[in-house]
Order: C-alpha cells, then sequence, then structure tokens
C-alpha cells in the first residue's frame, strides 16, 4: 500500500530544493549540545529567560536538548572557511507546556551565510525568494526591526495571509562576536542568518488550526497529504 509524506517531511524538502537552488548546503547539527553552542556562542546571556529549568531540558551532565538549530552555527563556522552558505533542518525542545499551538518538540529550519561584504539586501531578497516559492509569487512578506542576540541588526519576518500580518521567523546579520567565535576576523567577515519554525509554515500553508496534530499519528489526518 502506497504510504503518505509527512506535511512536515515535503515542506522541508521543498525548504531544502528551494535554497539548494542558491548554493545552500544542509548541515546536520547535533540535538545534544553543550551550553557553549546552544547559547553562549550566540550571545544569549545567563540571565536569559531561555535557559531557566522551564524553558529547557537540561541533561544531568551540563549539556541540553538543542532549544534552537542555532546551535549549528558556530560549530560550522569553526571548520568551514567563508564563503559559506548553509540551511540546518531539525528537530528542536522546548521544556513548555503544549496546547493548540505549543509543542514541546518542534521542527525548525536555520539558515547561515558567511562571506566578505554580506548586506541586508541579499537577506531580504533571499527569504523573500523562499516563501515565494512556498506560498506563491502573490505573497506579502514585511520586514520590522526586532532584537535577538546573535543578530544585529534583527528583523521579525512577516507575512499576509487573510488580510492579517503572521510573524514566521527572525533573522537578521550575524552579530560580529558570533563571526568572532567562529574563529573569523569580523573586520572582514559579515553575514545572515534566519531561524523559521517548520511546524507554523506547514500549519499556515495547509488551513492546519492545532500544532499537535502534527504529532498526533492519527492516519486521518495523515492521509489527507
Amino acid at each position: 500500500m502506497k504510504g503518505n509524506l509527512h506535511p512536515i517531511t515535503t515542506l522541508v524538502r521543498e525548504a531544502i530544493a528551494a535554497f539548494a537552488a542558491l548554493g545552500f548546503e544542509v548541515f546536520d547539527g547535533p540535538e545534544v549540545d553543550s551550553e557553549w553552542y546552544n547559547f553562549d556562542a550566540l550571545r544569549v546571556p545567563t540571565d536569559h529567560p531561555a535557559r531557566d529549568m522551564q524553558d529547557t531540558f537540561w541533561l544531568t551532565d551540563g549539556r541540553v536538548l538543542r532549544t534552537q538549530t542555532s546551535n549549528g552555527q558556530v560549530r560550522y563556522g569553526e571548520k568551514h572557511k567563508p564563503p559559506f552558505r548553509i540551511i540546518s533542518p531539525g528537530q528542536i525542545y522546548r521544556n513548555e507546556a503544549t496546547d493548540f499551538k505549543h509543542e514541546a518538540a518542534i521542527y525548525q529550519l536555520e539558515g547561515l551565510y558567511v562571506d566578505r561584504n554580506v548586506v541586508v539586501g541579499q537577506l531580504f531578497y533571499i527569504l523573500k525568494y523562499f516563501f515565494q516559492k512556498v506560498y506563491g509569487q502573490d505573497v506579502e512578506i514585511k520586514f520590522t526591526p526586532s532584537f535577538f542576540p546573535f543578530v544585529e541588526p534583527g528583523f521579525e519576518v512577516s507575512a499576509k495571509f487573510n488580510g492579517k500580518w503572521l510573524e514566521l521567523l527572525g533573522a537578521g546579520m550575524v552579530h560580529p562576536t558570533v563571526i568572532k567565535n567562529m574563529g573569523l576576523d569580523p573586520e572582514k567577515f559579515s553575514g545572515f542568518a534566519f531561524g523559521m519554525g517548520i511546524d507554523r509554515l506547514v500549519m499556515l500553508k495547509y488551513g492546519i488550526e492545532d500544532i499537535r496534530l502534527l504529532r498526533s499519528g492519527d492516519l486521518r489526518f495523515l492521509k489527507q497529504f
């Protein structure tokens, strides 16, 4: 009997194909990682709420279940010379109560591009290109200034659905300190990064109202795809 691809798998494959056309390679970072790669190297301070026990799954040896696929940024940059372009799709974990729009385990896709003379216009172009591939040429995208510790400047990226603007991801220019933590000279190299929740993109694309359905294992739900 022929099976069906899970909608998350389908969208991840679409994303990989879209970014591959722009020269991005896939990098698989570890799901269990050190506090350094998950927090410190990305300028997430020790007093940041994400480090609290209610938000992070800590192991007894001091490691964590990654809270974001950004944990691969510095890890990759340490071992590769620019220019490089990567995306890192994978599962992340956050210790929070589940409801129709929150899950303890979700799928995320991280993007990173580092080279000489990278500018914010390149980030805008690539994200607009991606969302046109996923949602069609008529999709409206908006960039709003925001703050994230590992980028400067940072932006919230929203798209319009049914007349309403919905935030989809965070993005920005890689902070010079993060570039330095890769062992690179921030005076010579710059870059941009973005991180998006695949679950939410899937929900918007297919009109799914409860995130818990994506991991319910309910065949009646999955057969729709």
